[in-house]
């Protein structure tokens, strides 16, 4: 890494940030595409927020991602959100447009071009998401503005519930064509028929994670079928037993490994304008 007078620099806020594979990922992108860049990891907390977000106009950054617990509180301090950030109400990506700072939510995307990449499109499908928080916001969004035919959302009464009721209004505003509706996870009958009856199974949900690595969100296996894409966004383990039990009825089954790639190669190319060597990185760091 030959560091100059002319070297643009990024970053990563949130806290902690230590333990994070960004830094690495990028760095050897913008090498092995010699992109006079350089990303760090910056451990700051919702208290320090501000100042680094006036830190980074005051350097000229070229931008920086944000992780937990900014990615809210950080619309306060810049100038400009994308359709998506503004609708899922989060940021993790933003950057520095001659001294404008504008904010994006690259996770809906990431999670949309993680699906193409293994060949399956989302435009006029049907699909049921399970959660209503961060992850699943951003991938009803973007699925929404992506030309998805129909959504059918189920969570736990809960106030992420009563949050999405207002996301799908401004969803609704924006893609009037879109079939979209929340319901109870709970009325499990309804759960499991929808599912039946959808192209595409997305859980966004903690389960399936540590500690909850021995169960699944879907109780009644009966759901899965052959033809039926199952995706989850938990990727540690990579094989959460929804995606086991979903594979051995014959689903089409999708790690969220990939998800944390593309909304990795999405943010990049929102920063240099040329697309992450993909292949390389997913075998060095995936």
């Amino acid at each position: 890494m030959n560091i100059t007078g002319h070297t643009g620099l990024l970053a990563l806020f949130g806290s902690p940030v230590a333990h994070s594979g960004s830094p690495a990922m990028y760095n050897y992108s913008f090498n092995k595409l010699g992109l006079d860049y350089v990303y760090v990891a910056i451990d700051v907390g919702r208290e320090g927020l501000k100042e680094a977000v006036a830190a980074a106009r005051l350097y000229n950054m070229r931008g920086f991602n944000l992780t937990m617990p900014c990615k809210n509180d950080v619309i306060s301090y810049i100038d400009e959100l994308s359709l998506p950030a503004r609708f899922i109400g989060a940021v993790n990506t933003v950057v520095n447009e001659n001294g404008k700072l504008i904010g994006y939510n690259t996770d809906g995307i990431g999670f949309i071009k993680n699906l193409a990449a293994h060949n399956i499109e989302i435009a006029d499908k049907r699909i049921v998401v399970a959660g209503a928080g961060g992850a699943a916001t951003a991938i009803v969004v973007q699925s929404a503005l992506d030309g998805v035919a129909e959504i059918s959302i189920f969570n736990k009464k809960s106030l992420n519930f009563d949050k999405m009721v207002e996301t799908i209004a401004r969803i609704k505003d924006e893609v009037p064509n879109v079939v979209i509706s929340i319901n109870d996870i709970e009325d499990e009958k309804l759960f499991t028929n929808k599912i039946k009856s959808a192209d595409i199974f997305i859980n966004a949900t903690a389960v399936g994670m540590k500690p909850l690595d021995n169960e699944s969100i879907v109780k009644d296996i009966s759901a899965f079928r052959k033809g039926l894409v199952v995706a989850d966004v938990v990727y540690n383990p990579l094989e959460t037993r929804l995606l086991k039990e979903a594979k051995e009825r014959g689903c089409t089954c999708i790690d969220g490994k990939g998800m944390l790639l593309w909304q990795g190669v999405y943010a990049f190319e929102l920063y240099t304008g040329k697309d992450m060597p993909v292949e390389e990185v997913r075998k060095k760091f995936f």
